[in-house]
């Protein structure tokens, strides 16, 4: 067999009007050998025969065992069919086989219309927040990225709660300006598992006159825009950055995602600042009701008058002490009230197991104690016929200086 530079200079010469008999003695080659390489389709190969191996008498078995179970491992395949020879050479046989049993997934190339969905995700930055106790966290931010345009949104969130997963939602809605018309989701649990979405959810879409779609499990595909995007943030947003709070991520990621929405997107070759307003003009707008979101609760206030949300206590007048109070609470605030009236405001502490206390409440309860240990004075009036001195029992008894003859 001659090798493939001498076959490609056969043909070449042959192709500049050589003749083939000159082209053979030039080369020291038969003249047999210059005519199959110029009749020849392709370079030559050496191709080994095909001869019997160990493995054929148990390729059969084999291939039933994987058309069964595609995902078993080569170990146990090879106790099932009784093989006692190398390992190594029974996995190089399955390898080649496995792929022609195990199903085929494939992954469609989607084209997102102008305002037709957004894609949602949480993103665990690999790096942790302090917060108010002084400890240090993971925390999730919750991402949205238009998919027609590319356009990303982003904030931190205390909690994977359905609770705050819709607050922060709503703001990011708001600050698109218009409401895509599908919200794209895995199987987060805070919005829902298996056929049902989480309690709030379903109210929350239908004011927003939009439909929240989840994904299958194992569909990654459906979502890599924003899977995409956050890989970007671990590589381009992360690196170098350190963060006092939440509340400064919050505002650095703002700032950071004016620039990257101004920047090239290969896929689609333009730039999501560019696009969003075309991705904005098909979506909906905003709706003219607000959604119920964030944490609502009603409980009765009682006599450590602190009421609990998110596994921290905080304060509220003690005046309420008894009676029924409306907990209500976004990502920044916590707010009582009774019959509509506030009773008690704070700023939430994304920190668990605190304890938030209003100085205020805590001297308005110093008041109510000293006033419930006070002695009640006597209310009587003293020219009530039915209502007579107990003095005089005690002097009718002996129990005074005075005589029998006083009380007569």
């Amino acid at each position: 067999m001659i090798s493939v530079e001498d076959w490609a200079l056969i043909r070449r010469l042959v192709a500049d009007g050589v003749p083939q008999r000159q082209v053979a003695r030039d080369l020291g080659v038969g003249r047999s050998t210059v005519a199959r390489a110029v009749a020849s389709d392709g370079p030559p190969k050496y191709e080994r025969p095909a001869v019997p191996t160990s493995f054929d008498p148990y390729e059969a078995r084999v291939r039933q065992l994987l058309k069964d179970t595609p995902d078993m491992p080569a170990t146990v395949l090879a106790e099932r069919v009784g093989w006692t020879g190398s390992i190594t050479w029974f996995r190089d046989h399955v390898r080649r086989l496995r792929p022609e049993h195990r199903p085929v997934d494939p992954a469609d190339r989607l084209v997102w219309a102008a305002g037709d969905a957004a894609q949602c995700d949480l993103w665990f930055p690999p790096r942790k927040i302090p917060l108010e106790d002084g400890t240090k966290v993971l925390l999730p931010v919750l991402v949205i990225t238009a998919a027609h345009s590319r356009f990303v949104l982003g904030r931190m969130i205390p909690t994977r709660r359905t609770e705050d997963l819709l607050t922060a939602t709503w703001e990011l809605v708001q600050e698109l300006g218009r409401v895509p018309r599908r919200l794209i989701w895995d199987n987060e649990p805070g919005i829902g598992r298996g056929k049902r979405h989480a309690e709030g959810v379903a109210a929350f879409t239908g004011t927003l006159a939009t439909s929240l779609h989840r994904l299958r499990p194992r569909d990654p595909e459906s979502k890599g825009i924003v899977e995409r995007r956050n890989q970007f943030f671990e590589t381009s947003f992360m690196p170098g950055r350190t963060f006092a709070s939440p509340a400064d991520f919050n505002t650095q990621l703002a700032e950071w995602l004016t620039i990257a929405n101004a920047r090239t997107v290969r896929t689609i070759k333009a730039r999501p600042v560019d696009l969003v307003e075309v991705d904005k003009a098909a979506m909906l707008p905003l709706p003219p009701v607000a959604p119920v979101v964030g944490w609502t609760n009603r409980v009765r206030l009682g006599r450590d008058y602190y009421v609990r949300l998110d596994s921290s206590d905080y304060s509220v007048d003690p005046a309420l002490i008894g009676r029924f109070v409306d907990v209500t609470a976004d990502l920044r605030q916590v707010q009582v009230s009774h019959d509509g009236r506030v009773v008690a405001r704070h700023d939430r502490v994304w920190a668990r197991g605190q304890t938030i206390t209003d100085p205020a409440h805590v001297a308005a309860a110093k008041v109510l104690r000293e006033q419930y240990l006070a002695p009640v004075p006597a209310t009587a009036e003293p020219d009530d016929p039915l209502v007579r001195d107990l003095a005089d029992y005690d002097r009718a008894f002996g129990l005074t200086h005075g005589s029998d003859e006083d009380v007569a």
